[in-house]
């Protein structure tokens, strides 16, 4: 297990691999996810043949593997945590995360907004890359396009003020970051949740947010994946509200344990659209196929939120295997990826400073 206050080189040096494995896992699953995503398993399978995709596809203006908004506000999240992180360390400011993060994903917004980065823009807003829109989540955008900033000691439990029935999946696919910034599970947990009121208000859609970045936080530990899951299932328990996360979890434990994965098998778990659905399937897939590629694949080829379900489930694998597992002939073809690196980097060399 990695200690947090004594790591040594070895464990430091495994860290890292974690943190670039997330971030590059998630982009991997999100530009396999991209192409297909509103396409149905029936069309995926006419297009590309029976197995469905069973890679980037790339056609002839696409020299790359696109993102989307997943990895977008996956970046953007890292960058207010990153932020956070340094601002505590030099002020002692605990609660300073929750109006950096916000702030990070205002700047996301002016990249959905805006042609290309502005003259006095730093940092990921100074990238022209990032100035793309890929269908974002409409709780995104209309949640974002409010200056909420939600209080880093609020209860859990009852419906947020902003978006307060939205559960999309678009809280979830952002925040594995909370996960890998060192902090106790249970901290990741809260954080997450709090950070995903910013836009979906539904208590589902923040609970989802927080199991995720909770079991991020335990593989980064060097827990199982399985293992992971349980311990996010007993933080989800303490919260009044948890039940259909909880019980989206428990079925994708159940449906991994039987073994034969198949497309249908994922649908069963429902579309993605939905927060609990995507990290129910993420976590099916990746606990279902024990090979990298395979779990990818499996979990972009279905009827829905290809991109996402892709992303989150590539974000755990990362997680849980470092970058050097990751397939090579993929990542080197994922758009931005030494700029992905970077980001993973920054954040971890400032997450192991005291």
């Amino acid at each position: 297990m990695y200690d947090r206050l004594n790591p040594s080189w070895e464990a430091t040096a495994i860290y890292r691999a974690r943190v670039r494995g997330c971030l590059l896992g998630g982009a991997i699953g999100d530009a396999l996810g991209y192409p297909i995503e509103f396409a149905s398993l029936d069309g995926i399978r006419a297009k590309h043949g029976a197995q469905g995709i069973t890679g980037l596809v790339i056609d002839g203006q696409n020299v790359v593997g696109r993102v989307t908004d997943d990895t977008q506000m996956t970046l953007f999240t890292v960058e207010g945590l990153r932020q956070a992180h340094e601002r505590e360390r030099h002020k002692g400011i605990g609660g300073a995360w929750s109006r950096l993060v916000r702030d990070a994903y205002g700047r996301w917004l002016d990249t959905q907004r805006l042609p290309g980065p502005p003259a006095n823009a730093h940092g990921l807003a100074a990238q022209p890359w990032l100035y793309a829109r890929r269908a974002p989540g409409n709780a995104c955008l209309s949640g974002l396009a409010q200056d909420f900033v939600p209080d880093p000691t609020a209860e859990l439990g009852r419906p947020g003020p902003v978006n307060s029935n939205s559960k999309g999946c678009g809280a979830v696919m952002r925040s594995a970051p909370f996960g890998l910034t060192r902090v106790p599970a249970d901290t990741a947990f809260a954080m997450a949740a709090r950070s995903a009121q910013t836009t979906h208000g539904h208590p589902t859609g923040y609970y989802a947010a927080g199991a995720f970045a909770a079991i991020v936080a335990y593989l980064v530990e060097g827990d199982s994946l399985e293992g992971a899951v349980l311990r996010a299932l007993r933080l989800l328990a303490r919260h009044p509200g948890h039940e259909e996360t909880t019980a989206a979890l428990r079925r994708a434990l159940d449906l991994a344990a039987e073994g034969s994965p198949t497309p249908e098998k994922v649908e069963t778990l429902g579309a993605g659209w939905i927060a609990e659905e995507a990290l129910a399937i993420a976590v099916y897939c990746a606990l279902a196929q024990p090979e990298i590629r395979h779990a990818l694949l499996l979990s972009v080829n279905h009827s829905g939120d290809s991109d996402s379900t892709g992303a989150i489930c590539g974000n755990l694998l990362g997680a849980q295997h470092g970058d050097h597992r990751l397939p090579h002939e993929w990542l080197e073809r994922v758009e931005a990826r030494a700029e992905i690196t970077v980001v993973a980097d920054d954040l971890a060399a400032e997450c192991v400073r005291r």
